[in-house]
């Protein structure tokens, strides 16, 4: 399990260092202004689509379901063909109505502004198709144990995005923000065509090969499976869609606030997903697909055992990062991100929403574990429902802090609603499971450790303060 931990965790830290590049340069570039915010809502459309059809519900449904059928190839074929349909449907109604669907997610902008931004929202659109299938084929690559391929393959899209700010430099914002879209997409194609080589080479494209072969004649077996794949994924699909509702949420009431408020929950966001990403996320790639087996074969005890180890692990890493997040915001702002175009004043805007949002990473991450034990057995109705609610408490939180706190106030409210969200999903799971898990000398040992390092990093600050004032 921890192999597959590690793999995962490094293929996606050379991805968000090379996020961290890409967000620099475009940082140094566009700096925090009507450009960057139009870029930022121009890529968050796709990929709004991308959480909730293909990394979130689709993964979610389709490895368990994968795991269980006796008609693989049929079974993979069928969905896919189904899925990639409808995704290609609203790509073109996105490239043949750009504006509306612009103005629908970014109300807040004036109607110059939409304008302007409409034909970047429908070149990144392009994405979603392109990522679709290479999610697709991660799935089947993941229950074959192959997890490096995908955990590498976001890097490629950060290495078109650099380039496309490469070649646009000393250009105008305007076409910068076009050579960035068209980056997306390049990235997105380079990243398909790595997933089909490693299917090649692990001779599973035969399996696709033949679900296209026997389609028609073998599709009477499916029936069962494939129905209980949709009655699954509706639920998913809402429960996944929660949290692009509270991701668009933010944007759209962002969009009422100062100039570059979008921008600041962007690059502060990207700093709170990293130790997200590189361990909560990646825990739950390598996770998952054993959960799914372990309970299919009725093994309830290894997949409790494999869950309780990824939680120490994750308590132990995501500590240390939420204390580092919280105290040093304000010093790893200004590293990552202010020169060029990128001020003192927005280095202050964003470490206030980077400390609202590290204030969430430890329920965060630990949900996004607890729910792959809910999705492995096919709980989606009940990860629907905790979804909503906690839905339901970030738009409250966000309508009643936006007005007090500002942009902060948004972060505060995703991370409230975030930790609604846990505590809901540990309640599904069985508090008295959590407790077995808790009953461990690892709880003492945290406490102690969290208290010590929390010390040592205060110390530190005070050291870096000094010449951090004098830069």
């Amino acid at each position: 399990m921890f192999k597959a931990i590690f793999t995962n965790s490094f293929g996606i830290l050379i991805s968000r260092i090379l996020g961290f590049i890409r967000d620099l340069l475009t940082a140094s570039v566009l700096g925090a202004n009507i450009y960057s915010d139009i870029f930022f809502i121009a890529f968050k459309l796709p990929n709004l689509f991308r959480r909730i059809f293909a990394e979130g519900a689709f993964t979610q449904v389709f490895i368990p379901a994968f795991v269980r059928t006796k008609h693989k190839a049929v079974f993979s074929v069928n969905i896919f063909l189904v899925f990639v349909s409808i995704i290609l449907l609203i790509t073109l109604l996105v490239n043949l109505l750009p504006t509306l669907i612009t103005k629908a997610i970014a109300v807040g902008l004036n109607e110059d502004t939409i304008n302007i931004a409409a034909p970047y929202v429908a070149i990144n659109f392009w994405y979603l198709p392109l990522i679709f299938s290479m999610t697709f084929l991660s799935g089947i690559l993941q229950y074959k144990n192959h997890f490096a391929t995908t955990a590498f393959s976001t890097a490629l899209l950060n290495l078109s995005l650099i380039s496309a700010l490469y070649f646009s430099y000393d250009k105008e914002q305007s076409e910068i923000v076009y050579y960035l879209s068209y980056g997306v997409v390049i990235g997105g194609v380079l990243q398909l065509i790595v997933h089909i080589i490693a299917m090649q080479r692990l001779g599973l494209l035969k399996l696709i090969t033949g679900g296209f072969k026997y389609l028609r004649t073998k599709s009477k077996f499916i029936k069962h499976d494939t129905r209980k794949f949709r009655k699954n994924f509706f639920p998913a699909m809402w429960g996944n869609s929660t949290a692009q509702v509270s991701a668009f949420l933010d944007t759209f009431l962002a969009s009422f606030l100062v100039t570059g408020s979008i921008s600041y929950l962007y690059y502060a966001n990207r700093i709170f997903q990293l130790p997200l990403a590189l361990f909560a996320i990646a825990t739950s790639i390598a996770l998952f697909p054993r959960i799914a087996r372990y309970l299919k074969n009725n093994d309830e005890i290894k997949a409790k055992e494999n869950l309780k180890k990824a939680f120490w692990f994750l308590s132990f890493v995501l500590t240390a990062s939420t204390i580092g997040g919280i105290v040093l915001a304000h010093e790893i702002t200004w590293l990552l991100f202010e020169r060029g175009a990128f001020t003192t004043a927005n280095t202050v805007q964003t470490t206030a929403v980077l400390q609202m949002y590290m204030i969430g990473l430890l329920p965060f991450g630990l949900q996004k574990l607890f729910a792959l034990w809910l999705y492995a057995k096919e709980m989606q109705m009940q990860a629907a429902k905790i979804a909503t609610l906690s839905l339901v408490i970030y738009i409250v939180l966000a309508l009643s802090l936006i007005q007090p706190l500002g942009v902060a106030g948004l972060a505060l409210a995703s991370t409230i609603g975030g930790l609604s969200s846990f505590v809901f999903t540990v309640r599904t799971f069985g508090l008295s499971n959590l407790m077995e898990i808790l009953r461990s000398k690892n709880s003492v040992i945290l406490l102690v450790s969290a208290i010590v390092f929390t010390l040592v990093l205060v110390v530190v600050k005070s050291f870096i303060a000094p010449y951090l004032t004098l830069s």
